[in-house]
């Protein structure tokens, strides 16, 4: 056999492992081979516009090498790629539709116009951004028409007066769209993702068992950054980022306690053997101190990989036949993004 054919065969095997590192590459460099800026780029992946892939040696997603192959082929490379990822705000916004600034605040506050990203400036006030390809479609569309000239619809007029604001929840809604879009360790990740837009007290509630929320709590999507902890913006920040209307509430709890039942189903949450209960008892153990051997999406290997001990303390739980097969994700999201996404009337 020559050596060719062994580099060759070799080749095969590394990539038939599934070893994302061996076909993908790191965020900062696919940003570069786009022609991107690191924010372009971050704004690409939220927007769909860019798939990444998780890292197997965790550490955030990496982009597949045939993915930027993908991009880089498309017609309008690079400049239809930045002009799909530009966001603006409301002054470059309102210039660009072509309309007073209070108007464009307005249809924002209607909902009528969603932003893809926030941040909080010095003064403490909240600056959104929004997609500018998203503005151009909105204006160039005639059944608009009404909403960027003349006097503004007395219904959408009562609700501004009733000091309506769709912004953070509209943003809520697109921002859960990105969490399980990346949610690809499996029906907790997911579980975790619709968690994160409730408080904690929404969570305790709808899930009752302690070890099911340490296990949420492990796959909780990492909040972003701003300002230091505890700071202002970081409390305004979160403010956004916690479900405030009540229907939006019961919305996100029914969804949470539906991907918690799927998820028990499909990878049942590990838990301690009966002897190490008892030898804890009267201990002040936590359930996260004592619960036993990490599922198979907490430690990132096929279940049959398990320790033998793992093995022996799930045997002694009752089980349903679904939770033996491998963690599934289940289709299907857009119901969700259509009540968290609403379009205000």
């Amino acid at each position: 056999m020559s050596g060719n054919t062994v580099t060759h065969e070799t080749t095969l095997a590394v990539e038939r492992s599934g070893s994302t590192r061996a076909v993908a590459v790191a965020p900062s460099r696919a940003a570069r081979e786009l022609g991107l800026k690191r924010s372009e780029f971050d704004l690409a992946v939220r927007l769909g516009r860019i798939q990444t892939v998780p890292d197997d040696r965790g550490g955030g997603g990496r982009v597949p090498r045939d993915e930027i192959d993908r991009i880089r082929a498309a017609a309008g490379f690079p400049e239809g790629l930045r002009a799909s990822v530009r966001a603006v705000g409301t002054a470059e916004g309102a210039a660009l539709m072509d309309v007073p600034k209070a108007r464009f605040t307005r249809l924002a506050r209607l909902g009528l116009l969603v932003p893809v990203k926030f941040y909080v400036n010095r003064y403490r006030a909240v600056v959104w951004l929004y997609p500018a390809e998203e503005l151009r479609r909105f204006t160039a569309d005639e059944r608009n028409a009404a909403l960027l000239k003349g006097r503004t619809p007395a219904a959408l007029r009562d609700q501004l007066g009733e000091g309506v604001d769709l912004r953070p929840r509209n943003w809520r809604g697109r921002h859960l769209g990105f969490l399980l879009r990346q949610a690809a360790d499996g029906p907790w990740a997911r579980a975790a993702a619709v968690a994160s837009l409730l408080g904690a007290a929404e969570v305790s509630d709808v899930v009752t068992d302690p070890y099911e929320r340490s296990h949420l709590r492990r796959f909780r999507p990492a909040p972003a950054a701003y300002g230091s902890p505890g700071s202002p913006a970081a409390q305004l920040a979160e403010e956004i980022a916690t479900a405030a209307d009540q229907d939006e509430i019961d919305w996100l709890r029914s969804d949470l306690a539906d991907a918690v039942e799927a998820a028990r189903r499909q990878c049942p949450v590990p838990r301690p053997a009966p002897h190490a209960v008892s030898a804890r008892a009267g201990t002040g153990a936590t359930p996260r101190e004592t619960v036993g051997p990490l599922s198979c999406e907490a430690r990132g290997l096929p279940r049959e990989t398990e320790s033998r001990e793992g093995r022996e303390a799930e045997s002694r739980e009752p089980r349903h036949a679904e939770s033996r097969k491998p963690c599934e994700a289940p289709g299907g999201l857009s119901g969700l993004f259509g009540r968290l996404w609403r379009r205000g009337s």
